[in-house]
């Protein structure tokens, strides 16, 4: 997945691999190499690879370890990851223990609402990985609309819908005009339950 995100930025930014590699000192073969995620990036490099993107890194090194299915490519997955965003928190309600069950877990975030109810009430603390590929039914942490909300991503054969477990809010119909990120996936909460 580091890959395909390093060689997405890049073709954005309009940098050939032979720019990439004159700005970082790693040579091309071995950028190459990376793209084609037969290789992952040393964090040195990947520091390096992002200075030249002018793209922040920790964004990237959630990503380090994680591989795209077909299918999340098809549904076009890699473009709605961010990597030059971080999460904002406006307010800090203390620290909490990070359960075993959830390693890979980056923040602790409290459900404000009860659109994923039951499974997420209101007031609980979600634990998220950051920048994570979601598979259907997986419940993630979006940018929609200029919020932030909890939503179950499901696959369908013509569309991708972000639904909510309560029925009484409505499903959000994502198409390619869509514009939507996914910031990580929701493992577990603080009351024990476990996706």
């Amino acid at each position: 997945m580091i890959g395909d995100m390093i060689s997405r930025i890049r073709t954005e930014r309009n940098m050939s691999k032979a720019e990439l590699a004159r700005h970082t000192n790693i040579n091309i073969g071995h950028i190459a190499h990376i793209e084609k995620e037969e290789r992952n990036p040393s964090h040195r490099a990947l520091r390096s690879i992002c200075r030249a993107l002018e793209i922040p890194c920790q964004p990237l090194m959630y990503t380090y370890d994680k591989i795209f299915t077909e299918e999340q490519k098809i549904n076009k997955m890699p473009e709605h990851i961010s990597y030059n965003k971080i999460l904002a928190v406006n307010s800090l309600d203390s620290f909490i223990e990070c359960p075993v069950d959830f390693p890979t877990a980056a923040l602790a975030l409290k459900v404000t609402d009860d659109s994923m109810s039951p499974r997420l009430e209101k007031g609980v603390f979600a634990f998220i990985e950051l920048n994570s590929p979601l598979e259907n039914k997986d419940i993630g942490l979006f940018e929609y609309d200029g919020k932030i909300i909890m939503r179950r991503y499901v696959i369908r054969k013509d569309s991708l819908v972000l639904r909510a477990d309560n029925k009484e809010f409505t499903d959000i119909i994502l198409n390619d005009n869509t514009k939507y990120t996914i910031i990580g996936k929701i493992l577990g909460t603080n009351t024990g339950l476990i996706f």
